[in-house]
């Protein structure tokens, strides 16, 4: 299965502007089968009352690089949705970019499972999880998002 680089483009932009996105200023920089890249740069935005980043926010980076990781080898009509994150806090930043690498543990016909991994500049490792994430046929797919933001994707795959 080879995913088509058109789509991609396009899904990234078109998540990248979503919201919930744009509120933790996170940003995904590449999909693959198996594989996803997101990048955020630690702003006030991110940190809790002690001044570094909540855990909160390793939690979200977590549950989306997993989330991205599986999206790769699904069909165009599957959606995904989170059952549970769990989330290990091994240390904190008050700074600078933070690049999160989701990878794809196993892809059934109903579950699938990612584990992704967040770490500073200096590639020590803050933050390490897992998601298992329910397919769903025809709910919460990339289609619906499009269709929300007035926008068409080019096929999955090609």
């Amino acid at each position: 299965m080879k995913l088509n680089r058109q789509h991609v483009e396009q899904l990234m932009k078109l998540v990248n502007s979503s919201p919930y996105f744009q509120l933790l200023a996170m940003t995904l920089k590449d999909i693959k089968v198996g594989y996803s890249l997101l990048k955020v740069n630690i702003s006030i935005r991110h940190l809790s009352p002690y001044g570094t980043v909540q855990s909160g926010v390793y939690a979200s980076l977590i549950d989306a690089a997993a989330h991205w990781a599986v999206y790769g080898e699904l069909e165009e009509d599957t959606g995904l949705i989170t059952l549970d994150v769990n989330v290990s806090n091994l240390g904190s930043v008050k700074a600078g970019e933070l690049t999160i690498i989701g990878e794809r543990v196993k892809c059934g016909t109903t579950i699938g499972l990612a584990e992704a991994s967040i770490a500073d500049e200096n590639s020590k490792i803050l933050a390490y999880g897992h998601s298992k994430l329910l397919l769903t046929r025809g709910l919460q797919t990339i289609d619906h998002i499009a269709k929300a933001a007035n926008k068409t994707l080019p096929p999955k795959f090609g």
